[in-house]
């Protein structure tokens, strides 16, 4: 007998089946042949912040800065198939394209390991949530959640500050000023745990940062950002 959840996939399939974001092929959001294209972050990497870094080791900005954030690591470049399919998720209500993203994730940390006992991930505003209706960086994390077998603990952070996107921002000290005290954790149970802070897209990390700034004052031991995609700036 299929499960309630599969028979509503295939009721809804049956009447807006899945077409692959990049090439419009039928069967999947995201063909076998755009998968093998997607624009891949590959080492050399700055190993703090997990941006393009030629030789390897800690970039000159992460040198400068002293950070609360472990770490950050994203499988792809925010471009091209998957900057369609994440604006899919995120803009165009198209929430069952979740499991196919997580599943990329998924692949990614089978082979590349982050410390973490739970996931956690990036809160909307009260406002934006009623907005769009639901969080995307959410349904990252409980999807991911079934697929490594790690607890998700909800709403332990809540987004105090409503601020512009941060793609609208012009530079990078204009998006940490945005997000500055932006989070609180409101959850004693973080404490002394080893948190991986779930989100959609990477652009500065500064609201990855500012996220584990709250997250540390409630005593969580460690912090590693993990995101879908990471914007490569100069």
């Amino acid at each position: 007998m299929l499960r309630s959840g599969k028979l509503i996939e295939l009721v809804v399939d049956s009447f807006f089946p899945r077409r692959c974001v990049g090439c419009g092929k039928l069967g999947t959001f995201i063909c076998s042949e755009c998968r093998q294209k997607l624009p891949r972050l590959l080492p050399p990497l700055c190993p703090h912040c997990g941006r393009p870094q030629a030789s390897g080791i800690v970039c000159p900005d992460c040198r400068r800065r002293q950070t609360e954030i472990d770490g950050i690591r994203s499988p792809f470049r925010f471009d091209e198939v998957i900057r369609k399919a994440i604006h899919q998720l995120k803009y165009r209500n198209l929430k069952t394209i979740s499991p196919c993203l997580v599943e990329l994730l998924a692949d990614y940390l089978r082979s590349n390991q982050l410390d973490g006992e739970a996931l956690t991930y990036v809160p909307l505003h009260p406002r934006r949530l009623r907005e769009r209706g639901y969080n995307q960086s959410k349904l990252l994390a409980k999807e991911l959640s079934k697929r490594i077998d790690l607890p998700v603990i909800e709403d332990c952070l809540i987004r105090v500050k409503h601020a512009q996107p941060q793609v609208r921002a012009r530079d990078v000290e204009e998006r940490q000023r945005n997000v500055a005290d932006a989070f609180v954790c409101r959850d004693e149970k973080v404490y002394g745990k080893q948190l991986i802070l779930i989100d959609d897209v990477c652009t500065s990390g500064a609201t990855l940062e500012s996220c584990a700034v709250a997250l540390k004052n409630k005593g969580v031991v460690s912090v590693w950002g993990l995101t879908l995609a990471r914007e490569i700036y100069n």
